[in-house]
């Protein structure tokens, strides 16, 4: 069981100690999410081209931290620092692991004028350490290949004292929806490791596409895995429309393998999401008589709920998941395994002669506890192997099983109701953390599934409902996710914007003490996040210009735009035209004299715009 590091009453001994003293309004440095405790001291380090890594003794996961960092400099530098077992010295950094005082994955970091000191409990630890370090260097240092720009690779001498609030800090991915290439997964971890997330939640099967290998079972991707056509615009466009052309593909197990590698150099596990008993229609149209009424099926080509699922009443279902979930076990090392068990309608339950019979012979009540009774039993399979089942809330429909570890998705309810039976509980509510979501008014958006969720709004995700749970069960709270549903999302181009920023928002939900979040703080700080994704060629959101959609001046009076991203140009329009690159640059403030409409948009130093803000300027 991952080990609950929420504590309700006793911090850490540095936070104790930091917020005893009164948390200032500010962080002092941009770092993100915000540590524990920070203090700047005098002077700065400089790295240069004799700078060395050096390990206290030769350890393999402390090994693979100095890797990590030293890959990173080289990325950027062309300079990949000598990593060497010894004592500290003169320009180095020096990584302690096996420290005491110090909590799982936390990290003490001192960054002196003639090197730096990175000390951890464990491998984990001293890996979000390197995290915070690289955020203390000069924005390009997260370049993905070597400048002729000129950058002083200065470091300020710091104190930080850090460690995480919640055990889970997770991501999620949908690649049923849309399939994403290995290269992209890595590029995914690597995005969650720089925001110091452990768990990558991985969805692999599901109505529109079958995304794994399965040896025992060829026809899972020769079949399953490729779709006829997808639909194009919204799933509630009059009438729909579809593209007309097949689509798919699937990650051989050797692809697994490999991300599963990638994953835990970068100490990330990967939990692996198996449907069952819904949302499963691409595994019937290769194996039709898994379900309720024989078929045939097609892999799906329409978003939304089919009431076409896996049959409880059959034997030959139980036998098909067990033989997969053998294959996936052997893949994925996670204590966890995902099952799903969402949105599974009962209409084809109720009308089957095999599912009735299941219920009367197991003396359950309804197809509620049929459900409840799949869960049991899949559950037990696990458990068998060395693993814990994980489900969406609904499985606590009909019975929770006796292990299993809610997901609460359809808001906080779920989870309070698990928490309350003493079940582990990951919060991601639709309310804070799906990120399929529109970011800002969907007029001025890319398509997206529907909902809103501002980086504000994402800020704000609180876990752990304290006034609705007992001391005993916030503890049954170890963390919180976001989720990245991809019906709409069919880049990678877009799957980035759809990710960042708000993903920051997420790291500092759940990683920083909530009594040192503050708003305003993370306003602040997120600008230097805005630059870090910039130099990583990262396609995040860029925010729009701060001004109302309406304004009102006297003639002569003049209009101000706030650049919410502290760099870049703001340019503008009051000709109906689309702002550009060559557009007029907004400065201090805009006179008018006659009422208008004023475009806006912000523009990078890559060239990379906004979405664009038009306000009505109203002149009395």
């Amino acid at each position: 069981m991952i080990k609950n590091m929420f504590l309700v009453t006793v911090l850490t001994a540095a936070a104790a100690f930091f917020l005893s003293c009164g948390a200032p309004a500010n962080s002092q440095l941009d770092i993100i999410p915000r540590p524990v405790s920070e203090k700047i001291l005098a002077g700065e380090f400089l790295i240069t081209s004799d700078f060395k890594i050096v390990l206290e003794d030769e350890n393999e996961a402390v090994r693979r931290v100095a890797d990590h960092l030293a890959a990173c400099l080289e990325k950027s530098t062309g300079n990949h620092p000598d990593i060497i077992v010894g004592a500290g010295g003169f320009n180095t950094l020096l990584l302690q692991a096996g420290v005491s005082g110090i909590e799982p994955e936390g990290y003490s970091l001192r960054v002196n004028p003639d090197g730096v000191v990175l000390k951890a409990a464990d491998a984990a630890g001293l890996f979000y350490g390197v995290q915070t370090l690289l955020q203390l260097l000069p924005a390009p240092i997260y370049r993905p290949r070597p400048s002729a720009e000129a950058v002083s690779w200065s470091v300020p001498c710091v104190v930080i004292e850090d460690a995480p609030r919640y055990a889970y800090r997770g991501l999620h991915l949908d690649v049923c929806r849309h399939y994403f290439p290995v290269s992209f997964i890595k590029k995914y971890l690597d995005y969650m490791a720089m925001h110091k997330l452990n768990t990558f939640h991985w969805h692999l099967t599901e109505d529109q596409g079958w995304r794994i290998e399965i040896k025992k079972y060829p026809k899972l991707t020769a079949i399953s895995a490729y779709r006829n056509e997808t639909l194009v615009g919204h799933y509630s466009d009059t009438p729909r429309r579809y593209d007309r052309t097949r689509y798919g593909g699937y990650y051989t197990q050797d692809d697994i393998r490999d991300i599963v590698r990638y994953a835990a150099d970068r100490f990330i596990t990967v939990i692996p999401e198996i449907e069952m008993p819904g949302h499963s229609v691409a595994a019937l149209a290769a194996y039709p008589e898994l379900s309720c009424t024989g078929g045939p099926f097609e892999v799906r080509t329409i978003w939304g709920i089919s009431k076409d699922i896996y049959c409880a009443g059959k034997e030959e279902t139980f036998t098909f998941l067990e033989n997969v979930l053998l294959e996936v076990m052997d893949l994925f090392p996670s204590t966890y395994i995902h099952i799903g068990g969402d949105e599974a309608p009962k209409d084809r339950w109720e009308a089957c002669p095999d599912c009735q019979k299941r219920i009367a012979d197991e003396g359950l009540h309804n197809e509620h506890e049929l459900q409840s009774y799949f869960i049991r039993r899949i559950e037990r399979f696990l458990n068998e192997h060395g693993r814990q089942l994980i489900g969406w809330d609904e499985i606590l429909e009909g019975g929770l099983a006796p292990g299993a570890t809610v997901m609460s998705w359809r808001g906080m309810n779920g989870g309070i109701a698990a928490a309350r039976q003493n079940h582990d509980v990951i919060m991601t509510p639709t309310t804070y953390c799906y990120f399929d979501y529109a970011q800002a008014d969907r007029a001025i958006e890319p398509l997206a599934i529907g909902g809103f969720l501002p980086l504000k709004k994402v800020y704000e995700f609180e876990p752990t409902p304290a006034d609705s749970l007992t001391e005993e069960q916030q503890a049954h709270i170890i963390g919180g996710q976001a989720n990245v549903w991809t019906e709409y999302i069919a880049s990678e181009d877009y799957c980035e914007y759809m990710l960042m920023p708000r993903v920051s928002a997420l790291a500092e939900a759940v990683w920083t003490w909530k009594q040192l979040r503050d708003w305003d703080d993370f306003s602040h700080r997120i600008q230097k996040q805005y630059q870090r994704y910039m130099y990583m060629d990262a396609n995040f959101r860029i925010p729009t210009p701060v001004i109302a959609d309406t304004v009102q001046v006297r003639a002569g009076g003049a209009v101000t735009i706030d650049n919410p991203a502290g760099f870049g140009i703001i340019r503008y329009t009051v000709d109906g035209s689309e702002p550009s690159v060559s557009s007029p640059v907004f400065s201090d403030s805009l006179v008018f004299e006659s009422p208008g409409v004023l475009r806006s948009r912000l523009f990078l130093p890559t060239g990379r715009g906004s979405s664009i803000i038009s306000t009505v300027v109203e002149v009395k």
